[in-house]
């Protein structure tokens, strides 16, 4: 080597110790913009302010709430739902429909959002929310549509046989499309900052194509393709449970019988399940297997049977997921899990495993293997199982302060980098026909489960 090449390389830095603490990386993050008189705001949208992250924190700094704007929709896309849906079960059409109350049912998370945003912020701040509500669209960092959707799809269940359907969920969807698609905010970002919520499984069935790039709130993933939803983009949300919440302490004195179910028996697709698992375990002792449907009095045989039963059957309904398991989880009866496409929420805060049992399709139609598999469990185990699921329980009361609610709001806070990163990329990727649908982040369960005990 040259003298005069040796002369021109630096030193190398000593590497640090292993035991070295980092030293601070500056903030590469920009403060929010200081907000605008009205008459200096632009008519269509800026690009929004990109703020301190407020899904998580730095250092021991509290982290900073999301901000979140709520669309107010039309009538007919939130109250007028619920106006239909009281028509056509006799009601009288109410002058102030937002006095109308929200019916219950097993996909009421539209409401209880909805309802939470409409609620005084420094009420929403001493529950401990991790979003705050805006009225400035420009300082929001996520649009919420408060559709009821799911809602929606069960309007003319209700109707007296022979009666013609007034009411279309087909057109409220396109409905409410086209409103969206008139909406700067959403064109500003091709939706990628929207939460749009679609609890039950066919809830926009006709319009997802067209909204898919939103935070889609759901169940699960079964009747959406991979394009459409994923565990990165969207959020699974637990169904609202409609049995009673045991409220008593953990122990099987009271709990006499092993396995509980109450449903309906006859699903379509992977609830045909339901049916086999019948035909294995209806005459099983000790085992409780009743055919029913939603109704008041099925609830409260319900609530009885789940809340004097050490474990509860969760098969799959036509979909992966079903309203029994969060039933199950208020009764603090051990779920046994039997459906391996099932996504679970809020999972990065819940290990599942310690407060269920996961059995896989094919083992649990092996005549003997459930109720076998069951009776060796010991009274320590179960109690386990139950002190855990009471400390989790919060997490699946939609009515809690700091329950459902805010917990979802959470999952949805924690997008936000995400959603920076795929409008930053938009805008420089050249769009092309594609033979095969995108699916560019991760697909959903697709592979089984392993059975645990």
């Amino acid at each position: 080597m040259s003298e005069r090449s040796a002369k021109s390389r630096k030193p190398r830095p000593a590497s640090p110790p292993a035991n070295a603490i980092p030293p601070p990386q500056p903030s590469s993050l920009l403060m929010p913009m200081a907000r605008k008189s009205s008459q200096d705001r632009p008519l269509l949208p800026k690009s929004p302010p990109f703020r301190e992250n407020p899904s998580g924190s730095t250092g021991k700094s509290p982290p900073l709430p999301a901000k979140v704007f709520l669309y107010e929709l039309p009538d007919r896309f939130t109250y007028g739902v619920i106006r239909e849906h009281s028509a056509a079960r006799g009601g009288a059409r109410a002058a102030d429909v937002s006095a109308l109350k929200y019916p219950g049912h097993q996909h009421m998370a539209e409401w209880y959002l909805f309802a939470d945003l409409r609620r005084p912020e420094p009420e929403r701040a001493r529950a401990g929310s991790p979003i705050a509500r805006v009225t400035d669209p420009e300082e929001a960092d996520l649009f919420y549509l408060p559709v009821f959707s799911s809602l929606s799809l069960i309007v003319n269940q209700g109707r007296p046989p022979g009666t013609d359907p007034a009411y279309s969920d087909e057109e409220m969807q396109e409905e409410l499309v086209k409103w969206l698609e008139g909406q700067a905010y959403w064109k500003r970002n091709s939706g990628r900052d929207h939460v749009i919520i679609a609890q039950d499984p066919n809830a926009l069935y006709r319009v997802v194509d067209l909204i898919k790039n939103a935070i889609l709130l759901v169940s699960d993933f079964g009747r959406l393709k991979p394009d459409q939803a994923s565990l990165v983009k969207d959020v699974i949300l637990p169904y609202s449970h409609r049995i009673n919440t045991y409220n008593g302490d953990i122990g099987i004195e009271k709990r006499k019988t092993l396995l509980f179910f109450m449903g309906n028996r006859f699903r379509k697709e992977g609830g045909k399940i339901r049916d086999l698992l019948f035909q294995l375990l209806e005459d099983e002792e000790d085992v409780v297997m009743k055919h029913g449907a939603q109704s008041r009095e099925s609830r409260r045989a319900a609530s009885q049977g789940m809340h004097t039963s050490k474990f509860c059957l969760n098969p799959a309904g036509d979909t992966p997921s079903a309203c029994r398991l969060f039933d199950a989880i208020v009764s603090l009866c051990v779920p046994v899990i039997v459906s391996d496409s099932i996504e679970l929420p809020f999972e990065d805060v819940i290990d599942y495993r310690k407060i269920a049992i996961f059995v896989d399709t094919a083992s649990s139609l092996k005549r003997g293997f459930l109720v076998k598999l069951l009776r060796q469990v010991p009274t320590e185990r179960i109690l386990e199982y139950q002190q855990e699921i009471k400390e989790v329980k919060r997490f699946f009361e939609y009515g809690d302060p700091n329950g459902t609610v805010n917990e979802i709001w959470r999952q949805i806070s924690q997008k936000l980098p995400l959603i920076k990163l795929m409008i930053n990329r938009d805008k420089r990727i050249v769009k092309r026909d594609m033979s095969e649908p995108d699916c560019s982040c991760m697909c959903t369960n697709q592979t089984g489960v392993i059975s645990t005990l």
